[in-house]
């Protein structure tokens, strides 16, 4: 607890600091002073699409409230890892950010519905359902952890890939050591389906892959390309098991203290980098499995029949984290294109 207080404290000054040199910088240019100087964290790097939809967003705040709202967006973790950014953000130490569902499920257990292995059919039927009714509302459902959902982004559909040998069946996850994010339904689905799940920090896979201690991971084309797990994991089974969307979140301490005027920018603003980053998605996506089948990845498709054995194989997983949303999956399913 002592730590966490230091951590907000050094964070609120840091923001001091930069708010006085951001004024003195634009003083002496000649032009207003920010009313409002905010940092928005992404784990990613500078050149990711859900990155540069963050910059995106902070350039439409700053121009469409004439400068009153400048963002500073950090990449790289800098800011720190996503569950330690939440923290943060609940306590108003940091304004905006870009995070994964699967984290904020670990806050929301609702959200855990979302990303239910093979719960959408295709990108089609996930964007049916975030950019409707059920969407809304799960952005709203943020509210109540002193968080405020703005928009959804893009992250592909989640595949395996593998070290030694392909995977292509149920049995072949069999004494396999699986990387997953740090999320228990994650962790629970791997374990179903027959491997030791290992719940391992993004930037430390690679190592883990290398020094042979993990058999294998899960990831979209960008991330496994970025990262170069290629290098070290050439198997690639497009399984697309889950479509975990990101969500760009604001503290509730920062919203409260925006007028309503300044609130309706953010969510017209939030808004539209999502779209921006949905098409950056889809070129990044494209471009990274290039790179990857150049470097000599193995990709191997997945058969209807076999995707109906590992659904089969995770049903206690539905059971367990949405047992009582099963409405809401039926409402899910009813939205497939």
């Amino acid at each position: 607890m002592k730590k966490k207080r230091i951590m907000i404290v050094i964070l609120c000054l840091l923001a001091v600091i930069v708010f006085g040199v951001v004024t003195w910088k634009t003083r002496s240019a000649g032009r207003k002073a920010p009313d409002y100087v905010f940092f928005y964290a992404d784990n990613q790097t500078a050149d990711y699409p859900t990155t540069l939809g963050g910059k995106r967003f902070a350039e439409l705040v700053y121009e469409k409230t004439d400068g009153r709202i400048k963002i500073l967006l950090k990449s790289d973790g800098e800011l720190g890892l996503e569950s330690e950014v939440i923290k943060q953000m609940r306590y108003g130490g940091i304004g905006f950010a870009r995070i994964s569902l699967s984290q904020l499920a670990e806050l929301i257990p609702d959200m855990n519905v979302l990303q239910l292995p093979y719960l959408y059919n295709n990108a089609e039927h996930m964007w049916n359902v975030l950019d409707g009714e059920i969407g809304e509302d799960f952005l709203k459902r943020t509210e109540e952890y002193d968080l405020v959902g703005l928009s959804w982004y893009d992250a592909g559909a989640r595949n395996f890939y593998s070290v030694e040998k392909p995977i292509s069946r149920l049995e072949d996850f069999a004494g396999m050591r699986i990387r997953v994010q740090e999320s228990d339904m994650m962790a629970d689905m791997v374990e179903a389906l027959g491997a030791t799940a290992l719940k391992v920090t993004y930037s430390d896979v690679y190592s883990y892959l290398q020094r042979g201690l993990a058999d294998g991971a899960e990831n979209n084309w960008p991330s496994y390309e970025t990262m170069r797990h290629y290098e070290v994991a050439k198997y690639y089974l497009v399984d697309e098991h889950t479509r975990v969307p990101e969500m760009q979140i604001c503290s509730a301490a920062v919203w409260r203290s925006l007028s309503e005027e300044d609130r309706e920018i953010i969510k017209e603003c939030a808004r539209e980098s999502a779209l921006y980053e949905r098409e950056l998605w889809k070129e990044r996506e494209e471009s990274s499995r290039q790179i990857a089948l150049e470097h000599g990845t193995q990709v191997t498709e997945l058969t209807p029949e076999e995707r109906a054995r590992f659904r089969e194989a995770l049903s206690g997983v539905y059971v367990k984290y949405c047992e009582p949303y099963m409405d809401t999956i039926e409402k899910i399913a009813r939205l497939m294109p």
